[in-house]
């Protein structure tokens, strides 16, 4: 492929958004991008944040990718990614999904965060996390690729906002002190057929961790977490793909249940 081949940040981000707006996958963009490495991708990632904020949609929190080990493995990489949650990306509790809005919809548990006040620090402790958290929902997040066939690698995802599709919040909030976000357990049922378990171990060893990493990092990338933001910090287990008319229930120990609904 030449250089006048390649696509640079904006016109790769052009294409991301409209295949989102047209509900039709792309090709992947590893081989096609200019700046073809994390910086990159992330710049692709920042430009669609700037366009869709400058045409009024909300944006409302941070969603943590690849926090498990045998992912990042599979993808080549050391480290999680994140991505932009929207206000319009939220659906309520067990509310009906219209299986258009989305690609290639999977599922997956997750613990999700609501911060309290700002994070703004270089490096950030549990302590800071803990004193920022003002309470804990369960959560599903409804991951959707625009790369065709979820032909992934580390650039492809991060440029595509880490894979983001909609997002579930549970509606009976905890208090941090009150859970036990490593050894908490998960399942989630598809109908009354258990399609995946796990506990917060398996995101990074424990949901804070994840929520550590990403304060800091949000800071180096000039987005840091602010007062109530959504951190959804990682699955804690395997994510499940979604067919016609399914709904999941999840249920995390000590967090209380969510569902999603397709139609």
């Amino acid at each position: 492929m030449t250089n006048a081949a390649l696509l640079g940040t904006e016109a790769a981000a052009a294409l991301l958004k409209q295949a989102a707006a047209q509900v039709q996958p792309v090709a992947p963009l590893r081989e096609r991008l200019e700046r073809c490495d994390q910086d990159g991708a992330y710049a692709v990632q920042e430009a669609n944040t700037r366009s869709w904020l400058a045409e009024g949609r909300r944006l409302v929190g941070r969603k943590i990718g690849l926090t498990s080990k045998a992912v990042q493995a599979q993808l080549g990489v050391d480290q999680p990614d994140f991505g932009m949650l929207f206000a319009d990306m939220g659906v309520g509790d067990g509310e009906p999904v219209a299986r258009g809005r989305l690609i290639q919809a999977k599922v997956e548990a997750e613990v999700a965060l609501v911060i309290g006040r700002d994070l703004n620090f270089e490096r950030h402790t549990y302590a800071d996390l803990i004193r920022a958290t003002e309470y804990v929902l369960p959560a599903i997040e409804i991951v959707d690729s625009r790369i065709e066939n979820w032909n992934i690698r580390f650039v492809d995802t991060v440029a595509d906002n880490a894979s983001s599709g909609l997002f579930v919040l549970g509606g009976q909030p905890r208090l941090l002190k009150d859970v036990d976000l490593t050894a908490c357990a998960m399942e989630m049922r598809r109908g009354g057929e258990v399609v995946s378990r796990g506990n917060g171990r398996a995101c990074l060893g424990s949901p804070l961790n994840a929520a550590v990493w990403l304060a800091d990092v949000m800071v180096r990338y000039g987005r840091p977490l602010q007062a109530g933001d959504i951190v959804l910090t990682g699955a804690l287990g395997p994510m499940v793909a979604v067919g016609q008319d399914e709904s999941f229930d999840v249920a995390i120990e000590g967090l209380g249940t969510v569902s999603a609904r397709f139609e």
